[in-house]
């Protein structure tokens, strides 16, 4: 599949992917990931090595759509769940 990352064109194909990425230990997930294999790997961290190119020269955004294209599974990041606050307890009176 023809795609741009980084103002540049790439011919991507899915078991090409696979097989780079075969031997690649994923970094911790902390913003979208894509599951390769049985794997769950950044996208940035794809990007870069497909692309070979540095991670802030393209978004999470255009590797999503061309591993999406591709037949990849992508998730995006997880929400945080924050825990309510505690209320406040009642002033006691002192009587």
């Amino acid at each position: 599949m023809r795609c741009v990352i980084a103002r540049f064109p790439f011919d991507l194909f899915k078991n090409e992917v696979e097989q780079v990425m075969k031997g690649v230990k994923p970094e911790p997930v902390t913003g979208e990931s894509v599951i390769i294999g049985r794997r769950h790997y950044p996208v940035k961290q794809v990007g870069e090595i497909i692309t070979r190119q540095d991670r802030r020269d393209f978004s999470a955004r255009e590797v999503t759509r061309a591993l999406t294209g591709l037949g990849f599974t992508c998730r995006t990041a997880p929400v945080p769940v924050v825990p309510a606050p505690e209320p406040a307890p009642w002033p006691t009176s002192v009587v």
